[in-house]
């Protein structure tokens, strides 16, 4: 059994979410609760695999072989009834480097690239790190939900669009698509010839009443036309290893894919990454299933901390444990808002504008704590409300 609930301490370990609080909220004694990492240990197994790893002493050149690659297909089979050929699966250090590479293989500069705002901030740097054109489909707020503007989507689609860069589960809204909202925008996809670059990074994070499905499941038609970006990093925190892959079923697209990775020279992943992506996906399922019960418990605590406040609604997520806050009802102007959380309620948590225009009035809170760590940010959000 894994201790879910152990405040470990990771300060002096370079850790982005930690050791850069001062420098990024102006106080050491902030909560870090934005980036999406993870303060809970790894499973036992993944640290047994890289301690032997270590111990071995030797880290030369090493190479994924067809039993690696099946230990992914193996899960995608088991976790999300998704067929997936070994041949089909290119490595690469993660999920933000594939859609680089996918943008910059299959479009030319100018080219049209749809993106579901508010949105993940890198789907926007992506885009305009290499000349493209972005192309933006709001999603509709609606009931404390969000929903895919269909109407808007085929208006942009119609325009000339190249590329769709698809978030599911969606970070920072918490959607996990439905069947039918997936069928129906591959199936617009395919009607205007739009290649569908899907990140999927969040996909084993799903709660319960809800199934993650890879769009690239849905037909041959589909997967053809799909590429889709996965990876253990997120389900197992394991985000500093740097270990992901793509699944892309056209040869003539993953073999261009291929050489738009070597160009790059990122034609070999570093050795404590592919063990632990093993080891993950081997032996990693039952702390999985236990570390689903817990950020389930969390998001409850969230949702039933501000069920009775006015100021605050939380938006419930189906997936990922990122929490997205509407905070519209304070009143405040944006860099007020942030100048609350971190300065009043002393809790660190994502800009709402980073994540595009739609998140102005908007936070992101990162729920994968101990319990203890996210009342105490809880209660410092209350208590500051209440002191307004």
């Amino acid at each position: 059994m894994s201790n879910f609930e152990r405040v470990p301490n990771r300060k002096g370990t370079r850790s982005v979410k930690w050791d850069l609080v001062e420098s990024i909220y102006g106080s050491e004694d902030v909560i870090p609760m934005w980036v999406a990492d993870m303060d809970f240990e790894i499973p036992q197994p993944v640290t047994d695999a890289l301690v032997e790893r270590a111990q071995h002493g030797i880290f030369g050149y090493t190479f994924t072989d067809p039993s690696y690659t099946k230990s992914v297909t193996n899960w995608l089979e088991n976790q999300h009834q998704w067929h997936v050929s070994v041949s089909s699966i290119l490595f690469s250090p993660g999920v933000v480097t594939s859609l680089h590479m996918a943008i910059q293989a299959f479009t030319e500069p100018s080219d049209k690239v749809l993106i579901q705002t508010p949105v993940y901030p890198p789907f926007y740097k992506v885009i305009e790190a290499h000349d493209r054109t972005l192309v933006t489909n709001p999603l509709k707020y609606e009931n404390h939900q969000y929903q895919i503007d269909f109407d808007d989507f085929e208006k942009k689609l119609q325009q000339g669009v190249k590329v769709f860069i698809l978030c599911n589960p969606h970070n920072p809204v918490g959607r996990v698509w439905t069947k039918q909202e997936l069928e129906k925008m591959a199936q617009l996809c395919l009607q205007y010839d739009v290649l569908l670059l899907s990140d999927e990074i969040h996909a084993d994070l799903i709660y319960s009443g809800h199934k993650h499905i890879p769009i690239a499941s849905l037909s041959d038609e589909i997967n053809q036309k799909t590429i889709t970006a996965m990876s253990p990093t997120k389900t197992f925190n394991l985000a500093g290893l740097q270990a992901s892959f793509v699944v892309v079923a056209d040869k003539e697209k993953r073999d261009k894919l291929k050489q738009f990775f070597e160009k790059q020279g990122i034609n070999m992943l570093n050795t404590m990454g592919n063990t632990a992506l093993e080891a993950a996906y081997t032996q990693g399922k039952a702390w999985l299933n236990e570390l689903l019960d817990v950020l389930e418990s969390n998001r409850n605590l969230v949702i039933d901390t501000f069920k009775n406040r006015d100021e605050i609604t939380i938006i419930e997520p189906e997936g990922t444990y990122l929490v997205w806050m509407d905070c519209r009802n304070m009143n405040m102007p944006h860099q007020d808002l942030k100048n609350f959380m971190q300065e009043k309620a002393k809790v660190g948590l994502n800009d709402g504008v980073s994540f595009g225009d739609q998140g102005d009035g908007f936070m992101r809170m990162n729920i994968a704590c101990s319990q203890a760590t996210l009342e105490k940010g809880l209660n410092q959000i209350i208590h500051a409300l209440d002191q307004r």
